[in-house]
C-alpha cells in the first residue's frame, strides 16, 4: 500500500519537499560520527548524509526516478524485509516514513539489526498538541495520523534506550510536510503544496476545510486568530528527532 501511495502523489514530491539545511544540520548532528548509513524509505533522496557513504532503500518506483544524479545507491525493497547482513551499516535512517510501513514493528527491527551503533529516526509524536490547520479547518487529518505515527514508548520499547531531540520548524522551511507551512496559510491552498502531503489524500472531502480557510485568509479572521504566529521564526509542532544507541559503543 505505501508503495501503492507514492506511486500515485510522488511525481511532483521533489519539487515541493526540497529538503531543509537546518533539518539537514540536526539530522547530520544526530548521526554523529556514522561513517556508513542505511536510509530507509529513502524517497527522492532529501537529507542523505553527502559527507559518509549511504545506500538508500526505496519501495516506490516513481520515487526512485526523481533522485537526482550522484545520489546515494538504492535498493528497491521495505523497510520490513532489509536485504543487509546484520551489523551492515554504522547507522541506521529514517526520515517522515515509520506511519507508512505496514509492519512498524518488522521494520524497526530490522532497522536496530543492520544498525552497529545507531538508529536515526525524524517522526511526529502523536501526544503533541495539534496545531491551527487541523484544529479550525481539517480536524481529521489529526484523526488520521495520531493512530498511525508511532508513539515515543513504542520506539522505546523497540529499541531500548532512546533520545529524543524536540525539531522546531522554521518558518520558512523548504520542505513541504504538514506542518511546514504553519505561518504561510495561502499555501495549504495550493493543489500542489497538497499533493505532496500524504495525509491529504486520504480526505474524503477537502473542500468545506479550503472554503472555511480561504474565507478566514480573506476576511482577516485567521490573522486575528492565528496572528501572533507571523512574528514567531520557528515553532514546535511535535516533530522530533529520535536516536537510538544500538551497540554497546552507542
Amino acid at each position: 500500500m505505501t508503495r501503492q501511495l507514492y506511486d500515485a502523489i510522488g511525481d511532483g514530491y521533489k519539487v515541493y519537499r526540497r529538503p531543509d539545511p537546518r533539518i539537514a544540520s540536526a539530522i547530520g548532528l544526530a548521526l554523529a560520527d556514522a561513517d556508513t548509513v542505511l536510509n530507509v524509505g529513502a524517497g527522492a533522496g532529501s537529507y542523505e548524509p553527502t559527507d559518509r557513504k549511504v545506500v538508500a532503500v526505496e519501495p516506490a518506483v516513481s520515487m526512485i526516478r526523481q533522485r537526482g544524479a550522484g545520489s546515494a545507491p538504492i535498493v528497491q525493497a521495505s523497510a520490513t524485509n532489509l536485504p543487509f547482513r546484520d551489523g551492515a551499516f554504522a547507522a541506521a535512517l529514517a526520515i517522515l516514513t515509520l506511519h507508512h510501513w505496514p509492519d512498524r514493528a518488522r521494520g524497526l527491527a530490522e532497522m536496530a539489526r543492520v544498525a552497529r551503533h545507531r538508529v536515526v529516526v525524524l517522526t511526529w509524536n502523536p501526544a503533541a498538541p495539534s496545531f491551527w490547520l487541523t484544529d479550525d479547518y481539517f480536524p481529521a487529518l489529526a484523526a488520521i495520523d495520531r493512530p498511525i505515527f508511532p508513539t515515543l514508548d513504542e520506539l522505546g520499547r523497540a529499541f531500548g534506550r532512546l533520545e529524543t531531540r524536540a525539531l522546531s520548524i522554521p518558518h520558512d522551511c523548504t520542505d513541504g510536510f504538514l506542518g511546514a507551512y504553519w505561518r504561510r496559510p495561502h499555501a495549504y491552498l495550493d493543489p500542489g503544496v497538497r499533493g505532496a502531503m500524504s495525509t491529504f489524500t486520504k480526505l474524503d472531502s477537502l473542500e468545506p476545510g479550503l472554503t472555511r480557510l480561504r474565507s478566514d485568509l480573506a476576511d482577516g479572521t485567521w490573522e486575528r486568530r492565528h496572528g501572533h504566529l507571523l512574528a514567531a521564526s520557528e515553532l514546535d509542532l511535535g516533530y522530533c528527532l529520535a536516536i537510538a544507541h544500538t551497540g554497546p559503543a552507542g
